[in-house]
């Protein structure tokens, strides 16, 4: 699995991500706002990558994106399962790791987090939220659907 590797312009939702000067001094916003397409009324904030976050999360993902693939491989059912699972994780660790904060989700009374969003929140808004940190961290969509 190719995750971290990043080349060319930063692109989130098609659109390219510039530094815009500010009263001669380069501004840079370390997190994205998104509007969500799955549950309209939904906002959320991202971290944009940064070579530091980048090594971070290389370093939490690596050895459970070994194992999943080497089980993926398998031609055995169980070990698809397994890495079907690892492959969650490493889903969970992506959000835990990018998620900044979400507005206009309640959850069981609760502002959403992103703890509440793995455990019983909406799943597709879950996908599209972890779908928008692995595209910061530039990966294909062939690499985010693994």
């Amino acid at each position: 699995m190719r995750f971290m590797s990043r080349s060319g312009r930063e692109r989130l939702d098609g659109a390219a991500q510039t530094i815009v000067p500010s009263n001669g001094a380069v501004r840079y916003d370390s997190v994205i706002s998104i509007d969500s397409k799955a549950a309209p009324g939904v906002k959320f904030a991202i971290h944009r990558v940064s070579f530091g976050r980048r090594m971070e999360l290389s370093r939490r993902v690596r050895e459970i994106s070994r194992k999943a693939e080497f089980l993926e491989a398998s031609t055995e059912l169980t070990e698809k399962i397994e890495a079907n699972i690892l492959a969650q994780e490493i889903d969970a660790m992506y959000l835990q790791w990018g998620l900044v904060k979400i507005e206009g989700l309640i959850i069981d009374g609760e502002v959403a987090t992103a703890v509440q969003l793995l455990e019983k929140g909406p799943e597709d808004l879950t996908r599209e939220i972890v779908g928008a940190i692995k595209e910061q961290c530039g990966l294909s969509e062939t690499e985010r659907k693994n």
